[in-house]
């Protein structure tokens, strides 16, 4: 074993599906490090290759080129012993069905050679949340009733690193706030925490990510980091007509590219732009307009990486 002070080591990690004229690379050589005790967030779309990419590191899958530690292991060498030391949150829920809460949380230790007492202070903060439903079939549970379930489970057996691959989609707001507060909780422990997402807000609450697109990393820095690399103008704009005002946006020579964001319409702007001249531009076929200026997030600079 290698004595490193990462947690998770990636060097240039291809993963290639099909064969032939049917070959579809979801991963082409892409390389991070992730330090120990940090939330390591992989940010892309569906599609980017981040249920692929834990596939590999949790050795569900054997990689197609490239070199893959984690702890140290070799993932292809060393499974048995990755396999010991991580936990696992798939994004679909597969927990069974048909077992009980209770059920499910003693089978997943027992399999690990513990049990849900002795490492009952690691989980309490989450597991106690469905504690009061533990002899309710898993398959009745609520969304976040489920995810808590199986976080509990992927925890059970003290792991050092934890994979969580898409962790809150189809969960409400409340419950994804509540899934990030635990999370900070189990960083305080010193569990190193990689977690996928699509959902670019959830990329500022990471101590770094890597943000992804078609198999490749675009961008890996702190959520501020990135947004600090991102210098053009942002204009943000509204109107009666969104479509519309869209179009126009679009259609205007001084502007990069424009797209909906929220409520708004996000313009990234040329730098010598005119704001008062863009102002009018649109008024002449806009009604309602509202034009103002727009601080950069994670979601402009993605759009902004993946368009170069």
């Amino acid at each position: 074993m290698d004595n490193e002070k990462h947690s998770v080591s990636v060097d240039n990690l291809v993963k290639v599906y099909g064969q032939k004229k049917d070959v579809v690379k979801a991963l082409q050589g892409i390389s991070f490090e992730v330090s120990k005790g940090e939330i390591f967030g992989i940010i892309g779309p569906d599609g980017a290759g981040k249920t692929s990419l834990f596939r590999v590191l949790t050795t569900l899958l054997l990689p197609d080129g490239g070199r893959v530690t984690v702890d140290g292991f070799d993932v292809v060498k060393d499974y048995k012993e990755i396999r010991n030391r991580v936990g696992y949150m798939p994004g679909r829920f597969s927990l069974y069905q048909d077992l009980t809460v209770e059920e499910n949380l003693t089978f997943f230790a027992t399999i690990f050679k513990t049990s849900i007492h002795e490492n009952y202070d690691l989980i309490k903060d989450i597991y106690s949340q469905i504690e009061p439903f533990k002899d309710r079939r898993a398959g009745k549970l609520s969304g976040g009733m489920k995810q808590k379930l199986a976080l509990s489970c992927a925890l059970i057996h003290r792991p050092s690193v934890l994979f969580l691959d898409e962790p809150t989609t189809g969960v409400d707001a409340v419950s994804r706030k509540e899934f990030w507060e635990m999370l900070k909780r189990l960083k305080a422990q010193n569990i190193t925490i990689l977690v996928s997402t699509s959902y670019m807000d959830e990329a500022s609450l990471c101590d770094r990510v890597a943000l992804v697109q078609s198999g490749n990393i675009l961008s890996i820095n702190t959520p501020r980091g990135i947004i600090n690399e991102f210098k053009k103008p942002i204009m943000a704009a509204r109107a009666a007509n969104m479509l519309h005002l869209l179009n126009d946006l679009n259609a205007y020579e001084k502007t990069e590219e424009a797209y909906p964001f929220g409520e708004y319409h996000h313009a990234v702007m040329k730098e010598n732009f005119n704001e008062e001249a863009l102002r009018n531009y649109l008024l002449r076929e806009n009604e309602k307009l509202e034009l103002k200026r727009a601080e950069p997030d994670i979601e402009d600079c993605f759009m902004d990486l993946m368009k170069n």
